[in-house]
């Protein structure tokens, strides 16, 4: 296992050099808060899809302190009700990270990242699934947002100035390395070392592209929906997503109806959020190719690695492809479905894995099998976070766009510090030190379940 104490640069000969950790990188965690934040959002429909009809946009939000007065900022996504359980497993992780010091979690990630997966009565909850693995992420992802704002840098910077062999010594290669070797990872980070500053420059002038779910939820009418895309389309928006699974005659309605306003050179996705069987998933999709979508999202079971690989293979012919990951619940998983050719989008998720250290896996996982990323976002915060990991992909992974596109939803955004900027329908990466995790204090009170006053106000 690879070790490092401090920041890294190579000599001319190409020799590794260590230089020591900033003495910002003293801090010891001495408490750790988590709350359960939750926004009505089901009132209006926002979000939602064939199986979750009424979501309310939640997190499990997590506050780190450190001694010398830093702080680290994470969460993980819900929907609403069971935030409170994740809130309690948060609880339970706790007392791995309080006493910490950040220069010994970050000089030994891989082993941190082991800690919270692997302590041996509460891996049995999971192993690095359900909600354990959600609790983990809220953690792991304070503890990136504390080290990036200890170097004063933006996550996806703080990834893009590591040296190959530090990003790799942060991911945890048990169970994939019949698939992805450190070696193979490093070897995939030192070829994209060549041309990688000018990809930053790319970036920092024009941003990562993006596309946009938010016109067409299940439940908005079909007024809404002509009203959101007349105003996406005015924005420069040229690739969409709508939700499908609930009715297939309307589908079929709708589908029409948002393909004839967004025109015939546009993108369209679709999204059946796990809804069918292999066999009526492969059926219903059918009957939409008229409409030309580029995907269909989540057919079936998120964990019917198989059932993905058929319908792929089954749609290869109509020129649709197979998406899914945001219910992914680890690398393994991830791992299974690019062996068995079982989609040809990998949608990651900044809160359903095991923050950064696992999404890097996939990220690497993914480009060895030549399949584009295209995260998922959305929710309350999703967006927030996972443009840091998408820059890194392509500045220090892919380099490349081809095919490639990060999901974006115009919800909730003005409850950050730091909120996502798009510009011209793409994300400009983020300025401000940390994973933008952090929320305003007063939206956090205000929308504390159940004794915040937005809450009090609808449950009288």
């Amino acid at each position: 296992m690879m070790r490092w104490a401090g920041s890294m640069s190579r000599d001319t000969s190409g020799t590794v050099k260590h230089s020591p950790l900033s003495a910002a990188m003293a801090h010891t965690i001495v408490k750790l808060t988590v709350k359960d934040v939750r926004f009505p959002t089901s009132l209006e429909q926002h979000g939602s899809d064939a199986m979750h009809t009424d979501p309310d946009y939640s997190v499990a939000y997590v506050v780190l302190d450190t001694d010398c007065g830093l702080r680290g900022f994470g969460f993980t996504f819900t929907l609403g009700k069971g935030t409170e359980i994740v809130v309690c497993a948060v609880e339970a992780l706790s007392a791995l990270v309080v006493g910490k010091c950040l220069q010994e979690i970050v000089s030994d990630f891989r082993a941190f990242y082991r800690l919270l997966t692997s302590d041996d009565q509460m891996r049995w909850l999971g192993p690095e699934k359900g909600v354990i693995q959600l609790a983990t992420a809220a953690v792991l992802n304070a503890v990136w947002d504390l080290w990036a704002r200890a170097e004063g840098k933006p996550l996806w910077k703080l990834l893009v100035d590591m040296d190959p062999e530090q990003i790799v010594s942060c991911i945890d290669f048990r169970y994939i390395t019949d698939v992805l070797t450190e070696k193979e990872a490093l070897d995939i980070l030192m070829k994209a070392q060549a041309g990688k500053q000018q990809r930053e420059d790319e970036m920092l002038k024009k941003g990562y592209p993006a596309y946009t779910t938010s016109c067409a939820w299940l439940g908005y009418t079909d007024q809404q929906l002509k009203q959101l895309c007349t105003d996406a389309l005015k924005s420069g928006w040229t690739k969409f997503k709508m939700k499908v699974g609930a009715d297939l005659e309307d589908d079929i309605r709708r589908c029409r109806l948002i393909r004839e306003m967004i025109g015939p050179n546009n993108t369209l996705m679709i999204d059946a959020n796990q809804r069918w069987d292999v066999a009526e998933a492969i059926s219903r999709v059918s009957r939409l190719a008229e409409f030309k979508p580029l995907w269909i999202e989540e057919p079936t079971s998120p964990d019917d690695v198989l059932g993905h690989a058929t319908i792929s293979k089954a749609l290869a012919p109509l020129g649709i492809g197979v998406a899914t990951g945001e219910q992914c619940q680890n690398r393994v998983m991830f791992k299974q479905l690019l062996q068995a050719s079982a989609l040809q989008f990998v949608q990651i998720d900044s809160c359903r894995l095991g923050s950064v250290n696992e999404n890097l896996a996939v990220l690497l996982m993914a480009h060895k099998f030549q399949v584009p990323v295209c995260p998922h976002a959305g929710g309350v915060g999703l967006c927030e976070l996972v443009q840091h990991l998408i820059l890194f992909d392509y500045v220090c992974v892919s380099a490349s766009l081809d095919n490639r596109m990060c999901e974006y939803v115009d919800h909730l955004h003005e409850h950050f510090t730091s909120p996502v900027v798009i510009q011209d329908a793409h994300y400009m990466p983020p300025k401000d030190p940390g994973y933008s995790c952090e929320m305003l204090d007063s939206s956090v009170q205000r929308h504390e379940y159940p004794e915040g006053e937005e809450w009090k106000l609808l449950m009288k």
